[in-house]
């Protein structure tokens, strides 16, 4: 080791409101220090989670900073930098977790390689899948085009158009690369000190790619390194998957292509990536509307046409119906019907049967009401709307055995399997990841447990999800087997050592996910849609009511703008408090809202308040949504 380096390793770590998952990066990184001398040094960007409290308490003896408000993920990693005093610095995410031995080899392939300015490694997401984005090239026009209009994604081992994640190369070997991933960046201090720092100018995405290709003109040379891997909950800290995170990356491209692209190559690059923004968001809004109509959009066209046919029955006995109210009113009950069987939860999966008859029941009580207070001249029918319900049931459930049978597992009807779930970790791990499986789930199967991952292998019985005990089993082998598993049958949980959650991720698409209390009922498919419906309803009905009402409220403004926000649908009547919501990981993410739920309550302690949010998530109704508004409807102004 240089004298000028009092460390052989500084690792900096930006959190943001991730407690969980920084608590497991930081123990994994622990487990990882072994001969050389590493400093860990973590900076909290203001979260307002239980991060600070976790850092503060467990982890004391690493060097913490606690930032005072976001300043983002560039200038935190910078203030890192500055203190660091380690031959090499590596960045990494909070949300990750690293082999044992992978200090000790990416420090010996270092110090072997002197032109080596930065590294990073071969990374799985928690399904096991490698992740593409451990190796890159340079974002040029031409390579921005390749993957902007998905030439990467149908040749992905071209090393022409897959050249933005180097496709023809193996991720099982180690070569030089343009570009390094930010969740895992290993850099030689004296290139740091060359070239500069983070660029300040990046608050979130592109600054690797800015870094990387800075080392690069320093004279220095970029590595994959297959040789060790990590595990990267992919879009943990935020979900890639949304339009926001296409805007904000591809704007991140243009700061780059203005920076180091000649005026020429920077016009069309900027042009490319503005195209790609709106392209992008396009299809997937487009993409996503069209696969969630086409099913309802074929039912009514089969309904409708069945209901016209079952006229023919009326016009055989000799009873006509009006021609044009006919042409209008049979389209309306096909749209009532299918309307609220898509609100009742019916084209949600698994299949279930009860909604579609639920629903086709409300529905037929809907048409009868308002075919009641049609005049004498408009009403042609009730036995017509009888017959008309039966059929509809009746080609509800047809088809829907139809396609159970005909195209399996997304259309199969109501899924009562349990799940079953393999314990690896030693006997008192086994008991206390049981007791929190018993509390989370809520179709729980067979458990098993192996105190070995080796013993494990053993078996050929069918289980559904992997939970390893991280106290008693190495991440090395962990993630070894999250890896090897070919088939990627399973589903895959980590659980912390001396914690009590379980920390996983099931897709390359899907955030990290926590098991600590099952909450997921007020964001199902369903209970969506009905606050939403709830949010409408209201909102339309005080829109109507303004001249009458709003003299109620002393702030008349904001009591018209809240109303007219929840009715465009950018707020809700009721919310979790945002500091709440950070604070407890267990509150799933909704729509602000204008009332909380234990606002009710204005006099209880801190901890009913918190019980009681947590259980209108739990407990969701439309039911709860207007008692609440009744009771506190003097708050709408706020």
């Amino acid at each position: 080791m240089e004298s000028n380096f009092k460390y052989k390793l500084s690792v900096i770590i930006v959190n943001y409101n991730v407690e969980y998952f920084v608590d497991q990066c930081l123990n994994s990184v622990k487990s990882s220090i072994t001969n050389h001398s590493i400093e860990v040094i973590v900076i909290d960007n203001a979260s307002i989670d239980g991060s600070v409290d976790l850092l503060e308490e467990k982890y004391s003896e690493l060097k913490l900073i606690f930032n005072k408000e976001n300043v983002g993920f560039s200038r935190a990693n910078n203030q890192g930098i500055d203190i660091s005093q380690g031959e090499y610095v590596l960045l990494l995410n909070p949300d990750t977790v690293v082999e044992e031995s992978s200090f000790e080899k990416v420090i010996n392939f270092m110090d072997k390689h002197p032109y080596a300015g930065g590294l990073g490694v071969r990374m799985i997401d928690g399904k096991g899948h490698f992740l593409p984005e451990s190796k890159r090239g340079l974002p040029n026009p031409i390579v921005a085009f390749y993957k902007i209009f998905g030439l990467s994604r149908i040749f992905p081992k071209s090393k022409r158009f897959g050249q933005y994640h180097l496709g023809h190369l193996s991720e099982f070997e180690t070569n030089k690369i343009d570009v390094l991933s930010g969740a895992f960046m290993l850099m030689r201090k004296k290139a740091l000190d060359k070239v500069g720092n983070l660029d300040e100018d990046f608050f979130m995405y592109g600054e690797d790619i800015d870094l990387s290709y800075r080392i690069q003109k320093g004279g220095y040379d970029n590595y994959y390194f297959a040789d060790t891997s990590i595990i990267h909950y992919k879009g943990e800290s935020t979900k890639k998957s949304s339009v926001n995170y296409v805007f904000v990356f591809y704007r991140a491209m243009i700061i780059f292509a203005k920076k180091h692209f000649s005026g020429n190559n920077a016009g069309l690059f900027s042009f490319l990536i503005n195209l790609a923004i709106y392209f992008r968001a396009t299809v997937a809004i487009s993409g996503r509307f069209v696969k969630r109509i086409t099913l309802p959009v074929i039912d009514l066209l089969y309904i409708v046409c069945g209901l016209f046919a079952l006229t023919n029955y009326w016009k055989i006995s000799n009873i006509e119906f009006p021609e044009e109210l006919i042409k209008y009113s049979i389209p309306i009950y096909g749209i009532t019907w299918v309307g609220i069987v898509f609100f009742n939860g019916g084209y949600d999966y698994p299949t279930k049967i009860l909604k579609y008859l639920k629903g086709t029941i409300i529905a037929t009580a809907v048409i009868l009401i308002a075919y009641a207070v049609l005049p004498k001249s408009l009403q042609f029918s009730r036995l017509f709307i009888f017959f008309g319900a039966a059929w509809v049931l009746a080609f509800y459930i047809i088809s829907r055995i139809f396609l159970h049978f005909g195209f399996g597992r997304k259309f199969k009807l109501r899924n009562n399997d349990k799940k079953s779930f393999v314990i690896i970790g030693n006997e008192s791990e086994a008991i206390k990841t049981k007791e929190l499986l018993v509390q989370t789930q809520e179709k729980l199967g067979e458990i098993i447990s192996f105190s070995s991952i080796e013993e494990f292998k053993k078996t050929s019985r069918k289980i559904d999800e992997i939970i390893f005990c991280s106290g008693s089993q190495s991440y090395e082998k962990i993630i070894a087997t999250m890896s090897n598993e070919k088939e990627k049958t399973y589903d895959f949980k980590i659980s912390p050592n001396n914690s009590n959650h379980l920390i996983g991720s099931n897709s390359i698409d899907t955030a990290g996910e926590l098991y600590i209390l099952n909450l997921n009922t007020l964001v199902s498919n369903e209970n969506k849609r009905k606050k939403r419906l709830f949010d409408l309803l209201i909102s339309t009905g005080l829109l109507i009511t303004l001249p009458f009402l709003t003299f109620l409220f002393k702030n008349k403004t904001k009591y018209v703008k809240n109303i007219g926000n929840i009715f465009i649908g950018k707020k809700s009547f009721i919310g979790f408090s945002k500091e709440l919501t950070m604070k407890d990981v267990r509150l799933p993410r909704i729509k602000q809202g204008l009332i909380t739920p234990d606002d009710p309550f204005q006099h209880a302690d801190a901890s009913v308040r918190q019980k009681l949010n947590l259980l209108y998530a739990r407990d969701y109704s439309m039911r709860k949504d207007f008692s609440i508004v009744w009771k506190t409807w003097r708050k709408l102004d706020n």
